[in-house]
């Protein structure tokens, strides 16, 4: 049998994992009381996972071509560096970290005398017991867990234990005494033992932290660990494990005292006085830099974590001034993907308004452009298109009784379709109109009238979309064949629903091409978005050539921002 994972477990594991987090989403959300009472944990674990599930799947892809398979050192890193990409709160930062600790151990090259990768345990705060990962006899599951929750650890700023740090321990601790009692060859007995001690684990946190025991529950990013742990299991053996018990304990449990020394509740962020922002940021920069921004940010607030490694980082902190939280990371490097959180408005639960659009848009312009007509947006950054667990987070985020559901990208209907499915099974009623461009979207935000009935509303917005034809101009990458010829690299393509329909050398001619095409069928609207860098002369010059040519045709102009494609054109 073999000592470690190989790729298509990795895969399969990863599968498991966010199928059983999207079962128990609900269940884990609901115990979420520490270290911020926020209804988020299941959430937050279900995103984070879904982002490891994308990138393990586009090595997948990458390969489908070949003859040959991804290597499980491929997969194993794919799936740690989509976690940090899509760590989301506090329990999803420090998921991903273990994630990369087990795979530093997996993906790496088995070393002299059988130790497989690194071992050093990094045990500090109370991360008790546990052996040296040389003494895993080949097995590296045990020594993967270990390096896992000694990263976890390192992480966090003020380890608390009760949480999933404690359950990751335990995990280690028991996969080890497992080796050491025979299972050094076996790792079916090896994953078994580091559930069972995780479960024991999760079943104490409410004897270790104060706040848990008040409310009768267990540590929720705890619940999810065992969950993913739970989903390994699965994938190595076959067997599903004992569904945990119901949530809460029985009111004899709940009322009995902490045990001594747990942390008081005044001391975490569960309390009244306790920070007014969560704010998260990827971010680059090197290990000198994110060392001081460690001291920094330890300083204006609480719950700190900071994961990565390799010069990219995912950072998380409550703290009271959000602005200062962001000031201090770009004078360490560049963040980005900057998402700040008001816990008082995340608590308040607004009345529902009746109906709402969330749409997909590339760009910032547009983002502004669509809450500004009153769609709930989401962003979709050149390479990184968004997951299903964006599109419900944001459905939820609207607050709506009915959803209108504008993806705009081909790319992505069988994303919003599993988002649209999620969220009709949270009682939102969803329709999902399956744009295919951006401009499209516009198009039937334009039309949107909320005061109609729901199905008049969807109808027409679904046949304004469907008669806007959409271009876009991108500029080749690689010489390839395409339906207007070669291209080499530099060319600039103009791309008519979804196909390569002019190769030109510069972007005013080859617009001006495009537009000449869509507008030999007729039109009465001509939407021009330009991105980030494309001066505005370009569509003065646009403007001038539809009105020279198409009298009775108006153009409309709007700035992108940061987007994939530098033009993006639609005629109605």
């Amino acid at each position: 049998m073999p000592q470690t994972l190989d790729a298509a477990e990795v895969r399969n594991w990863c599968s498991l994992a966010l199928e059983a987090l999207g079962r128990e989403r609900e269940e884990i959300d609901a115990i979420n009381v520490y270290p911020v009472a926020d209804g988020d944990t299941g959430t937050n674990l279900y995103l984070t996972v879904e982002s490891a599930v994308q990138a393990v799947e586009a090595v997948f892809a990458a390969h489908a071509t070949g003859t040959s398979e991804p290597g499980a050192a491929d997969a194993v890193r794919a799936m740690a560096h989509g976690a940090l990409l899509g760590a989301r709160g506090n329990s999803g930062t420090i998921l991903a970290q273990l994630l990369r600790g087990m795979a530093e151990v997996l993906a790496a090259p088995p070393a002299d005398g059988g130790t497989h990768g690194p071992t050093d345990g990094g045990k500090g705060g109370g991360d008790s017991g546990g052996h040296d990962g040389a003494h895993a006899g080949g097995n590296r599951l045990a020594p993967a867990l270990r390096r896992a929750a000694g990263l976890a650890r390192e992480a966090v700023a003020h380890p608390v234990e009760g949480t999933i740090l404690s359950v990751a321990s335990a995990a280690a601790d028991a996969a080890e005494h497992a080796v050491l009692d025979g299972a050094s060859g076996d790792r079916a007995a090896t994953v078994r033992a580091a559930y069972a001690g995780a479960r024991a684990a999760l079943d104490a946190t409410p004897g270790q932290l104060a706040v848990l025991g008040r409310a009768g529950v267990v540590d929720a990013g705890g619940r999810g660990l065992l969950t993913v742990l739970g989903a390994l299991v699965r994938s190595l053996t076959g067997d599903t494990p004992a569904a945990y018990p119901v949530r809460h304990r029985r009111a004899e449990e709940s009322a009995a005292p902490a045990a001594v020394g747990a942390p008081a509740e005044a001391g975490s962020c569960a309390a009244e006085d306790g920070p007014a922002f969560e704010v998260i940021y990827l971010l680059e920069a090197d290990d000198t830099a994110v060392a001081r921004l460690r001291e920094r940010l330890d300083r204006l607030g609480d719950s700190l974590v900071v994961v990565g490694g390799d010069g990219l980082w995912n950072v998380h902190v409550h703290v009271d001034d959000a602005g200062a939280a962001v000031e201090a990371g770009v004078e360490a490097g560049r963040p980005y993907r900057i998402r700040i959180t008001h816990f008082a408005a995340a608590e308040e639960a607004p009345e529902r308004v009746q109906r709402a659009v969330v749409a997909v848009v590339p760009g910032e312009g547009l983002a502004g452009l669509c809450a500004e007509a009153g769609a709930t947006t989401v962003l979709a950054r050149p390479g990184e298109p968004p997951a299903s667990g964006e599109l419900v987070e944001a459905i939820r985020r609207a607050h709506a009784r009915e959803v209108v559901l504008l993806p705009n990208d081909t790319a992505l209907r069988h994303t919003a379709a599993a988002a649209a499915e999620q969220a009709r099974a949270d009682g939102v009623r969803v329709a999902l109109i399956p744009t295919r461009a951006a401009v499209q979207g516009l198009a039937a935000l334009a039309v949107h009238q909320p005061e109609r009935r729901f199905d008049e509303d969807v109808v027409a917005m679904t046949t304004a979309a469907g008669a806007a034809r959409y271009a876009e101009l991108a500029v080749a990458e690689r010489q390839s064949w395409t339906m207007a010829g070669i291209c080499q690299a530099g060319d600039v393509l103009g791309l008519i629903d979804g196909d390569v329909a002019v190769i030109g050398a510069d972007l005013a001619a080859t617009a001006e091409a495009v537009l000449s095409r869509m507008l030999a069928a007729g039109g009465e609207l001509v939407t021009l978005v330009l991105g980030e860098d494309v001066p505005d002369a370009l569509a003065d010059r646009l403007e001038r050539y539809v009105r020279d040519g198409h009298l009775a045709v108006d153009t409309v102009v709007y700035r992108g921002g940061r987007q994939s494609a530098p033009l993006l054109v639609g005629v109605e």
